[in-house]
């Protein structure tokens, strides 16, 4: 199985119970570009039809840039 194949297993186990906040941690951290764009429209799709909010922790600014906002942190505090 791939790398992007095991991310998605991991999203669609993730909703298995419907959850209200879905949070991922690096989920784009051990994929290539092509496959980061798959996840990042994954999460975009079931916030938007599914009203779902997502909190995602990672280190790829332009995953981040996408999203509707970022909180950054800095050695444990939030600095922006």
């Amino acid at each position: 199985m791939s790398g992007g194949q095991k991310q998605r297993v991991a999203i669609a186990r993730a909703l298995i119970n419907d959850p209200v906040i879905i949070m991922g941690d690096e989920p784009t951290g051990n994929v290539d570009s092509h496959n980061t764009e798959i996840v990042f429209d994954i999460f975009r799709r079931i916030a938007d039809e599914h009203k779902r909010s997502l909190l995602i922790v990672t280190h790829d600014p332009d995953f981040a840039k996408r999203t509707d906002r970022i909180i950054e942190m800095d050695d444990g505090r939030v600095v922006g």
